[in-house]
């Protein structure tokens, strides 16, 4: 983020005022330009209309090189690098997580690959807690119904096996305010509280991935702390460069999210957030290295010979966000500014809706298709897609959503379109006018042949 000009205190060195303004005040370096962007972005496919950032991020080219400079100082001299460069580089990177995520201390902060292997350690935890009879076989663990579907398969694995009773939290889309998800929320940990069995752990999204909403994680935390909930994992794989981040105001036991989907990371890189408290049991690393037993960060440090760079260039890619007015936080109101914008324009020419009002939605946005495409599976939504990309040189995820009884040529397709630096109006226009021809043409997913 450029700074402000140096303000002149118009002092002598001896103390004496000067009595004139320097000539030639220090002036602010220029933030970057569409140009640059674009260039910053040039290896993105100049064909395809790339409206889907929310799925596997973006990385910018002057990050492409710093992580290729850690890369080659590891092939150089692999043993001075393990012993001299490593453990320092991942420290840094932890302490400035540490600062934009507001946590209280680095040690709260380990870096694994992803927010799937950051649920996978936690939810280990869990299934210890039944195996080990600390838990009693049928106590509850809550879950979002809109839960990343990696997550639900990892409670399947961990929770389910040991003896857990897993809770769905069933959430209605579209959705109108937050007082929806809340209410069900309240709900589902009163059966979890039901015949005496204890809730030991609330697995709550903070922004789903699809449909894509905005939780309310704050309120969430909160009411799980008055009901006597264990513990709480908040899985945000995509909250970092996306929402406001701040541990001390979520309050959560543990908080995951990615860095190369919104923060501009090369994959794969991810925090989880472990808060330091009496109540909190020691977690562990799924892959068992040298270093078991000696933290959690230390453990998610080394896991063996592989490739650390995406965990060392979080220096490099703070210097690339500040080079944006605003920084990050600029960044992620211009994305949330644009995407609405983007979204109400896409719904108006399809005469459609949004599936959450603005303030629910931050970088992603949900759109209805016109219901005349005939997408009533699973199935036909990835065949459109595939379709639209093909086709179309178009980009974007399709949801499903089953008519309710009595529903009547609703809509039933779903479009989520997310927004970064480097997205122009004219992605929107081309995706626009994609559908718009094949509404025209009288097309339906039931044309589509199937791979």
């Amino acid at each position: 983020m450029a700074s402000s000009p140096n303000h002149h205190h118009n002092h002598t060195p001896n103390g004496d005022r000067k009595t004139h303004v320097p000539k030639k005040p220090k002036l602010s370096p220029a933030f970057i330009t569409a140009s640059e962007i674009a260039s910053e972005f040039s290896h993105h496919d100049p064909n395809i209309a790339r409206i889907n950032n929310g799925s596997f991020g973006s990385c910018p080219a002057f990050i492409i090189e710093a992580q290729r400079q850690w890369q080659l100082k590891y092939l150089a001299q692999p043993d001075h690098f393990y012993f001299n460069e490593l453990t320092k580089g991942i420290h840094q990177s932890r302490t400035i997580i540490k600062d934009l995520i507001n946590a209280d201390h680095v040690e709260e902060v380990s870096i694994v690959d992803n927010a799937t292997t950051a649920a996978a350690i936690v939810l280990q935890q869990a299934a210890w807690g039944f195996s080990e009879s600390k838990f009693d076989k049928g106590d509850a663990v809550v879950m979002l119904h809109y839960a990343y579907g990696s997550v639900k398969k990892s409670i399947e694995a961990y929770i389910s096996r040991a003896g857990g009773y897993v809770i769905e939290v069933p959430l209605p889309f579209p959705l109108t305010s937050n007082d929806e998800i809340i209410t069900e929320f309240k709900k589902a940990l009163e059966k979890g509280k039901a015949n005496g069995r204890r809730v030991r752990l609330a697995v709550i999204d903070h922004i789903t991935s699809m449909p894509c909403v905005v939780i309310p994680v704050r309120e969430l935390v909160k009411i799980c702390r008055e009901e006597g909930v264990d513990q709480v994992f908040v899985d945000a794989a995509h909250s970092i460069g996306c929402t406001d981040v701040d541990m001390k105001l979520i309050g959560a036991d543990y908080y995951t999210s990615n860095l190369h989907k919104w923060f501009f990371c090369p994959p794969a890189i991810a925090f989880l957030y472990c808060r330091k408290s009496p109540k909190c049991p020691e977690l562990h690393h799924p892959v068992v290295s040298h270093e078991y037993g000696n933290g959690l960060a230390i453990e998610s440090a080394w896991i063996g010979t592989r490739d650390y760079s995406p965990q060392l260039v979080v220096p490099s890619v703070l210097d690339f966000v500040n080079r944006f007015e605003g920084g990050i936080e600029g960044i992620k109101k211009r994305n949330h500014e644009t995407v609405v914008e983007m979204g109400n324009m896409l719904a108006k020419a399809w005469g459609t809706h949004l599936g959450c009002p603005p303030e629910m939605c931050a970088s992603m946005i949900m759109i209805g298709l016109p219901a005349c495409l005939g997408i009533s599976s699973e199935k036909d939504t990835q065949k459109l897609r595939t379709h639209l990309r093909e086709k179309f040189g178009v980009e974007v995820p399709i949801y499903f959503r089953a008519p309710k009884n009595g529903e009547v040529e609703s809509i039933t397709g779903y479009c989520r379109i997310s927004h970064q630096v480097y997205n122009k109006v004219d992605d929107y226009y081309k995706f626009r006018d994609a559908i718009n021809q094949l509404v025209s043409e009288g097309f339906t997913c039931a044309s589509l042949l199937s791979n």
